[in-house]
């Protein structure tokens, strides 16, 4: 794996593209959506950041839990973890900033945007990742990502936290992941 910045740059990078985002698009008050968990971790620090420079959101981050909207939830049961979605009861004509950790096959955002359509009809959805790595299985992409890394089969990235944050590569080794390294 290339060289990575740490996710605390990473963060800055993103709370910069998405402010450029939202002033090109003329999009007052946006919604900030987290992804449990990572996502979260990485869109309260986002939905902080923006807030402290330029007051950009009026509402507290809102977050997901998509355990029970997944397209693998009948082969691996439920999440042992699982925590409710804290959502406004409607987000008809909301512009929503979607927020995750890691954009690898695509299903996590998928399933996301399932359970947002279940609270209403966005006007529209931004997403944003702090890493998109290689592996895609649905045509889905981020509007701002921190970092492309491509990964070789059985590699993957993980952000651990919340505090602090740092990346962490896995390598699967006969079906069991191996942590090989840890990035801050």
């Amino acid at each position: 794996m290339q060289a990575l910045a740490t996710p605390d740059e990473l963060l800055a990078q993103l709370a910069e593209k998405l402010k450029t985002l939202l002033h090109e698009k003329a999009i007052d008050n946006p919604l900030m959506v987290g992804i449990h968990t990572g996502g979260v971790w990485v869109a309260t620090r986002l939905h902080q950041q923006l807030n402290n420079s330029d007051q950009l959101f009026s509402e507290p981050l809102a977050t997901l839990d998509i355990s029970f909207y997944r397209d693998d939830f009948s082969r691996i049961g439920i999440n042992p973890e699982v925590k409710p979605s804290q959502l406004p009861p409607d987000v008809d004509d909301r512009h929503i900033i979607l927020v995750d950790d890691v954009l690898h096959t695509g299903r996590t955002i998928r399933a996301a945007m399932n359970e947002l359509f279940d609270y209403g009809r966005p006007a529209s959805i931004t997403l944003v990742c702090l890493i998109e790595r290689s592996g895609r299985e649905l045509p889905l992409q981020a509007d701002i990502v921190g970092a492309h890394i491509k990964l070789d089969e059985g590699e993957h990235i993980k952000l651990t936290g919340p505090e602090p944050l740092a990346f962490e590569l896995q390598q699967a080794q006969n079906g069991n992941n191996k942590n090989v390294s840890k990035e801050k």
